[in-house]
Formats: C-alpha cells, structure tokens, sequence
C-alpha cells in the first residue's frame, strides 16, 4: 500500500511539474498571439485591403489578404484550404502543446516551439475572423526581381515572424543536437 501511494505521490507531481515548465511557454505564446492580433485590429482600422504607406525605400506597411499558407501557396483553391488550414493549425497546436509538456526544460527547442505555437494560432485566429490571413508588412528590392514581381517579397506579419523564427531556432537546434552526438 505504501509504495503505491508513493508511486502515485511521485505520478502527481511530475505531472505537476511538468504543467508548471508548461505555463511559462503558454504565456510567451499567447503575448505573440496579442501582438500579432493587436498589429493586424491596427492595419484593418488603418487601411482598406490593397492599401499601401511608404514607410522607408525599402519597406511599405500594406494591408494584404491571403486565403493561403505561405507565399500564398493554395490561396485560389475554392475555399476549401480555409478549413484545412484551420484544422492544420488545431493539429499543430496540439502536437506543440504535448512537446512543450515533455520538453519544456530543453530552453532552445521549447523557445522554437513556442514560437511557432503563437503564430500558428495568430493566423488560425484569422483565418476564423475573416476567412483569411491579415498581412502587413512589405519589404522590396531590386535585386529580388527576378524572384518576385517589382521585386517584393510576398507580405507577412507577425505571427509569420514568429513562425519564421520558431523554424529557424528548431534548426539550429537539431544541427547542435547533432554536433554534440
């Protein structure tokens, strides 16, 4: 009997650990999901989609809508990819959720992860509210050309920013992994 109830005693609290190492991770992931929102509710207010403000030579502030995923890959597929991407953003969530449960403690990992969790859900929130993504920010040179019309990168907004950081920080979490092996 005694070491049963240890054994659940020690059940509790690792699953109460682990949801603490799990709180701190949430919370950096909901202040990007504010941020992003808080910049998009800005740019709808501001400006009428198709809009653009100079900002410097090199990057305009726009209101865009993309019904895609990135670089607007099935933006003109029916309306069908809006619930897709929804439900990919739910899968995600979830799987990200349980890794940040089991991983919390490695800092780089749940840090790549948490990004990519706030943006996830930043553009999921979108894609509910308005069927599509709020993008915002427009860089453009010259020398992209060749690569994209007039030489502007495709616009994105936070949530992408974070999405985009989340993916770089979980590469250069596995190249350290593998170093060390």
């Amino acid at each position: 009997m005694a070491t049963r109830k240890a054994s659940s005693v020690k059940a509790v609290s690792r699953t109460k650990s682990a949801s603490q190492g799990l709180l701190p991770w949430l919370g950096i992931a909901f202040v990007i999901i504010l941020l992003d929102q808080f910049t998009k509710v800005l740019i709808v207010g501001w400006l009428q989609h198709g809009d653009s403000r100079e900002v410097w030579s090199f990057f305009n502030i726009v209101r865009a809508h993309n019904t895609g995923a990135a670089f607007s890959f099935l933006a003109h597929a029916g309306g069908w990819q809006r619930w897709f991407f929804v439900g990919l953003g739910a899968v995600a969530t979830g799987f990200i959720v349980y890794m940040l449960k089991q991983h919390g403690g490695q800092k780089l990992f749940a840090w790549a992860l948490t990004l990519i969790l706030g943006g996830a859900i930043g553009n999921v929130i979108d894609r509910l509210v308005h069927g599509y993504v709020v993008d915002f920010l427009d860089f453009h040179w010259s020398v992209l050309s060749p690569l994209f019309p007039g030489g502007h990168f495709p616009a994105f907004n936070v949530a992408d920013c974070g999405i985009t950081v989340g993916a770089a920080l979980l590469i250069l979490d596995e190249l350290r992994r593998v170093r060390r092996s």
